[in-house]
């Protein structure tokens, strides 16, 4: 059973998306993209370019978010002007003439790449998810387990309590938590004392955490370690409650000549009994790397054998993985190419290890 853990549905972004208006959206994209893994460019001429007339140096909240009159653009673009010259960042994949992703077109491209069942993460830049993962997830129960997610730097506020209970009642199934608090600030991180019961509520409804670190507020391995180890701390009061870190250890840290050189102190977080390690390189290397990604493989290789094939679980973040490679490739650079790794262990990596986290059946096989 293949099962992608990183995986996204949603409406057309030239829509408020759930959240309370259009320009909330715009500001939690905007902040996606200043420091993007995609490319930018200079509308004029194709220019590429760095974006960072998006914020103000030194302040990476939405305060620093300079005014752009960012928009959402065709073609997988994210288009903004500054000092009369139009720009944009190629997010979505170019064949995207519309920001949008519905559930059938997820599903069609599961179909061909095979994949049998996708976890639907969320994000702020996504939208407000809760609603369209649950609807997705009512449509397809076969196919899409959906995460719900609320407004992380408010979790103690007893608003955000409720949205939990309303999403769970939607029959999400689990939490999406982005670690990133720059809407609001970073006084505080997922350890802090007023989230306990937020933390409470989560653990005790059972939902399984999938959480994508940031290196912010400083951008740096230090800023990256200092949010794992607040995560550490968090693991350690909830020892029994399951974890993914969305996105693995982060190789332009961690890694040096294509070894992992990982210190102790993250080691230890990520060696606990209650978290699981995605495998995802594509969405943060195609641009670099070339399929099938030799220098991932050996990554992997690498993770293997610190953690074992037990901890670790494959994801897409399909559709946005397309700017790089096929949905398909995004999958076969494991599953085709890592021949270090025995069948049982691309079973349990690809599908098993995450099907055990929601208690997803294996598919059926038709009769001919």
């Amino acid at each position: 059973m293949i099962v992608d853990c990183h995986a996204h549905v949603f409406e057309n972004w030239h829509g408020a998306c759930g959240h309370s208006s259009r320009a909330v959206h715009l500001k939690y994209l905007q902040k996606v993209v200043t420091r993007p893994a995609a490319r930018a460019f200079r509308a004029r001429d194709g220019k590429e370019v760095k974006p960072t007339m998006l914020f103000r140096q030194g302040d990476n909240t939405w305060a620093g978010l300079v005014d752009v009159d960012f928009r959402v653009g065709c073609y997988g673009q994210l288009a903004f002007t500054y000092e009369s010259e139009d720009y944009y960042v190629q997010y979505m994949p170019v064949g995207m003439q519309e920001i949008v992703c519905p559930p059938d077109f997820l599903i069609a491209q599961m179909t061909y790449a095979g994949v049998d069942h996708a976890i639907l993460q969320a994000g702020g830049g996504y939208g407000a998810m809760n609603d369209y993962n649950a609807f997705a997830q009512g449509q397809h129960p076969g196919k899409f387990t959906g995460l719900l997610h609320v407004d992380e730097a408010l979790a103690d506020r007893d608003s955000v309590l409720a949205e939990v209970d309303r999403a769970h009642r939607l029959g999400l199934k689990g939490l999406y938590y982005s670690q990133d608090f720059s809407r609001h600030g970073y006084e505080r991180n997922v350890d802090h004392a007023a989230f306990a019961p937020f933390w409470e509520k989560i653990v005790r409804l059972r939902l399984p955490v999938f959480v994508e670190l940031s290196s912010t507020p400083s951008y740096d391995a230090a800023g990256y370690l200092g949010n794992l180890l607040a995560l550490g701390r968090l693991l350690k009061r909830h020892p029994a409650h399951p974890f993914v870190c969305v996105m693995g250890p982060p190789a332009g840290y961690f890694a040096r000549g294509g070894k992992w050189e990982i210190p102790d102190e993250a080691l230890e977080v990520y060696r606990r009994d209650n978290l699981l390690l995605e495998v995802m390189f594509p969405i943060t290397w195609g641009g670099v790397w070339d399929y099938p990604y030799t220098e991932a493989q050996e990554l992997i290789r690498g993770m293997r054998d610190r953690f074992g094939a037990g901890k670790l679980v494959w994801g897409s973040d399909m559709p946005n993985v397309e700017r790089f490679c096929t949905y398909k490739q995004s999958l076969d650079y494991v599953r085709r190419h890592c021949g270090f790794l025995s069948a049982a262990e691309k079973d349990r990596i690809l599908g098993d290890n995450v099907a055990a986290l929601f208690g997803l059946m294996r598919p059926v096989a038709k009769s001919l």
